[in-house]
């Protein structure tokens, strides 16, 4: 079950998913339901409720118990009994099926119109009489108090065939060169047909006189409509005894009481295609509208949009199950599309298990996502030059972004960035180009982003904690070292902050600096005078030389804040000796002869006794690290 929201109106696609093929056995079926995820997930309302090749028509029984189905190929019919949620039988015809109409509350009386211009009548058993008419059929109804069969088509007359004599009746002669449809009103059997001049002829069925005529084609032309051709009837249907729907061939649906030849309302759908099938919701006042690419459901007072069903194939026939808001649509595919809208109406009493399932999903939060739709923010969008559509009806403002139509946002973005796309491609060739070199002969070179850090790494002792071999092999960092975006920038300040310029060693010899040097002061590098003249000055000169000292010191002030930072000098102190050696650090014990560590070593513990050279030596027993660190 797939769900989508149109209009803020929750639609769920009871049809989607796959369907297993027909000729696997049912061993393989099983296997197969077991072994895909996609098979055990999806809801087969109905079983088998497709067709071999397409659907033409759909229709559900006036009990609401059986829903009847016309498709292709081979001709035929497929009865789905609603109790049993299964297919109940199945007959094939020599030809198509172009309409067919139920005579009984059940399926055991149906009659069909065929294309080669038989029309069929089957009972519960199986086809009951079969005969032919003169004209190619396109429509026709049934009268109930008279039992009389009215069958429209490529002609000006309406065969009349009464079921109850079992012959002919004199036909209608009308003013049409061609009727589309035939309807009767089922509360006071009001004749009408709809004819190809865009024409709605009505007609008294008790004295097959006609009544009236209502120009829909006339009623079909306003300022929003866009008509383009002949608007010829194509759909009619009755809602009560006084509402009449009125669907055209360019897209127009007209709602006009039958007391008034002016329309109620005029809707277009914006498609140009022929309005195949109307059906009314009386519960909501809704009116669906189909075409071949999509069902429009609108208000029915103010023509207010409520919500639409599209889908890929396109549409044959809508069937509307009363009083709930479940409906079928028979289609150019082999599946019959079942959609459910709660929000119209309940779900069918043979599956109000549909109900909690639909509640269950909709207390689940979902992310919704919209395959037409590109969400992106505002740094985006001034990145590709749409921020001039923000407030405008082409962006929708959602959460910290926005969402676009793609087509708008690739046209866009290939317009801003036109070498994206070739960038692309040239960097995942290389990649390609990459992993077919991977069993080549490899040679250890650094890779190309963050070298100081993979040297780093590969410098580590092998009994180090840290092994950097394994983060360098490892494919979860792998971007880290060949992808550009994750290159170290040192000159940010968030990385000198972690990471300090000066490492341990470096520390260690600007401690070592500053024991054998002291800094010099600012002053006595630029000529001012220092302290020790201010010391061996008179007591008469003070005042005025801390004055003149204290303008100097605002002067450097002033220069330093303007020039850029000096080095920093140091001299020797008194009494010291500089060696460069003493800059390199402590040399290892372990590495320095014996006789050079006896010198090293204080000669204090050393005493000798008597002439000979006897000699006494007192020492302790450390270990060389912590001798190193005394050091």
């Amino acid at each position: 079950m797939k769900s989508c929201s149109s209009n803020d109106v929750k639609i769920y696609n009871l049809s989607a998913g796959k369907s297993l093929p027909e000729w696997l056995s049912s061993e393989k079926k099983k296997k197969l339901q077991n072994k895909s995820i996609d098979f055990r997930r999806r809801i087969e309302l109905i079983q088998d409720f497709d067709m071999p090749g397409l659907s033409s028509n759909v229709q559900i029984s006036p009990d609401g118990n059986f829903v009847l189905a016309t498709g292709v190929y081979k001709p035929r019919i497929r009865c789905y009994d609603l109790k049993n949620l299964s297919m109940k039988f199945e007959r094939c015809f020599d030809s198509e099926v172009v309409r067919f109409l139920l005579l009984s509350e059940d399926y055991s009386k149906v009659v069909f119109l065929q294309c080669d211009r038989y029309i069929e009548f089957h009972a519960q058993y199986g086809r009951y009489f079969r005969l032919r008419i003169p004209k190619f059929g396109r429509d026709l109804a049934y009268h109930t108090p008279s039992c009389d069969l009215y069958v429209v088509g490529a002609t000006h007359q309406v065969f009349r065939l009464n079921l109850e004599l079992g012959r002919f009746m004199t036909p209608i002669e009308t003013n049409a060169s061609t009727i589309n449809r035939v309807a009767i009103n089922p509360v006071h059997h009001l004749l009408l047909f709809g004819t190809q001049e865009g024409c709605v002829e009505a007609w008294d069925p008790r004295s097959c006189r006609r009544v009236g005529v209502l120009d829909a084609a006339l009623g079909s032309i306003t300022e929003d409509t866009n008509v383009s051709g002949i608007p010829s009837i194509t759909a009619l249907k009755f809602r009560d005894a006084m509402t009449l729907g009125v669907g055209t061939a360019t897209g127009q649906v007209l709602l006009y009481d039958i007391r008034s030849s002016k329309p109620l309302f005029v809707k277009d759908h914006y498609y140009s295609l022929p309005i195949k099938n109307i059906e009314f919701h009386t519960p909501e006042n809704l009116v669906l509208s189909m075409d071949s690419k999509v069902v429009k459901i609108w208000n029915q007072d103010t023509g207010a949009p409520y919500t639409a069903v599209e889908a890929e194939p396109d549409f044959n026939d809508l069937c509307l199950i009363p009083n709930t808001g479940m409906l079928f649509i028979a289609n150019e595919d082999k599946k019959i599309l079942t959609y459910y809208i709660p929000s119209i109406g309940p779900a069918p009493r043979w599956c109000s298990f549909l109900d909690n399932l639909t509640e269950e999903l909709e207390e689940t939060n979902v992310e919704t996502l919209y395959d037409d739709y590109k969400f992106v923010t505002e740094s985006e969008l001034n990145e590709i030059g749409l921020e001039h559509l923000i407030g405008t009806t082409l962006l929708r403002g959602y959460m910290h972004g926005y969402f676009v139509d793609m087509r708008l946002y690739r046209k866009a973005k290939s317009t801003a960035q036109p070498f994206q796309f070739s960038d692309f491609k040239k960097r995942k060739i290389r990649e390609k180009l990459d992993e077919e070199r991977v069993n080549r002969v490899k040679l250890n070179k650094l890779p190309k982003v963050n070298r100081e850090l993979a040297m780093k790494l590969i410098s580590l002792p092998a009994n180090s904690k840290k092994k950097g071999g394994n983060l360098l092999e490892d494919d979860r960092f792998k971007d880290m070292f060949s992808n550009p975006d994750f290159e170290v920038d040192k000159t940010v300040e968030d990385y000198r902050l972690i990471n300090p310029v000066v490492s341990k060693m470096d520390k260690k010899k600007a401690n070592k600096l500053e024991s054998l040097f002291a800094p010099v002061k600012d002053d006595e590098v630029e000529g001012v005078a220092s302290s020790d003249e201010d010391e061996s000055s008179s007591d008469d000169d003070y005042q005025l030389r801390k004055e003149e000292k204290k303008q100097a010191r605002l002067k450097i002030k002033e220069r330093d804040s303007k020039a850029e930072i000096k080095p920093k000098f140091y001299e020797i102190r008194p009494g010291e000796e500089f060696k460069h050696s003493d800059l390199s650090g402590q040399t290892k014990l372990s590495k320095i002869s014996l006789g050079e560590r006896v010198q090293k070593e204080d000669s204090s513990g050393i005493k000798s006794r008597g002439p000979l050279g006897s000699r006494e030596m007192t020492f302790k027993l450390t270990s060389v690290s912590r001798l190193i660190w005394k050091q």
